[in-house]
């Protein structure tokens, strides 16, 4: 368990890197685009050998990695889709309350069980970060976001389960790299195919620089290999719930280091539910 808890930590800290990174790139450069397109050159060379020579192909591991792949590009979409209508502080907290959909599924679809603390933190965490998102339920055109934020949040439900179901088939954190790989390839795919039809471009017009490209590259898909090789021993849904120290990171940071005041007592006491829900959780 305590291997489990360190992967998380290091996973919530790269995570908080790149996206820190990334968020100060152009737009219309598609960072996403970038920084996908890294992980795949950097570690996909280590990750898909791996992943074909580890793992036993059977018909189920297929199935469950196909919907992982589909979950992830559906999950990017929606995403896109929302911060159409309201910015990243208010649709992603939405998006991470994620946990509970997935604490839910998980003991009617596997038998997974969760103890009492762990249901009530993953409540108090879920309300903390609804909390975060409150002012896009007050106005109308952020609301026009809010059936976009539900289908990313049922989508990264839905990829954890398939992640977590397929991790006894993936021996090592190499063939963890390649599995986290395919997903990401299908959506850097997807991600192509919008921006052809939407720029006439398929490359960005403007490039992120390489610092942003390198460490988001190495990050991304590395963080996200250590979610899953923590859903090895942990549930899934506590393993969500313990990813989202990172939007209390990001929230503190984006007070003080950023000196984003505007609706600051808000976004502090949601930042600081979210944490008693994760100190719940954990205990």
């Amino acid at each position: 368990m305590n291997e489990a808890i360190l992967a998380v930590a290091v996973s919530v800290a790269m995570h908080v890197t790149w996206n820190l990174i990334a968020r100060r790139q152009p737009a219309e450069a598609f960072p996403l685009w970038w920084v996908l397109l890294a992980h795949l050159v950097l570690l996909g060379p280590i990750g898909f050998p791996a992943l074909i020579t580890s793992v036993t192909w059977t018909p189920m591991f297929v199935a469950l990695m196909a919907t992982s792949a589909t979950a992830n590009v559906i999950y990017f979409w929606g995403l896109r889709k929302a911060y159409e209508h309201a910015p990243v502080a208010l649709v992603y907290p939405l998006v991470r309350s994620s946990p509970l959909p997935i604490a839910l599924l998980s003991v009617l679809l596997t038998g997974e069980s969760l103890s009492a603390n762990a249901w009530l933190g993953i409540g108090i965490s879920v309300i903390g970060l609804w909390l975060l998102s409150w002012s896009a339920l007050l106005n109308a055109h952020d609301r026009q976001a809010l059936p976009w934020a539900f289908v990313a949040m049922l989508a990264t439900s839905v990829y954890s389960l398939s992640d977590k179901a397929a991790t006894g088939s993936v021996p090592g954190f190499a063939g963890l790299i390649g599995f986290v790989s395919v997903g990401y390839l299908a959506a850097w795919l997807s991600i192509t195919w919008t921006m052809k039809r939407k720029t006439g471009r398929w490359i960005p017009a403007k490039r992120i620089n390489t610092t942003a490209m390198l460490v988001g590259g190495l990050c991304i898909g590395t963080a996200y290999a250590l979610v899953i090789h923590a859903m090895r021993t942990l549930p899934s849904a506590e393993v969500v719930t313990y990813t989202n120290a990172g939007i209390v990171i990001a929230s503190i940071l984006s007070l003080t280091w950023f000196k984003e005041r505007q609706d600051w007592g808000r976004r502090l006491i949601g930042a600081a539910i979210v944490a008693v829900g994760l100190m719940v959780t954990a205990s």
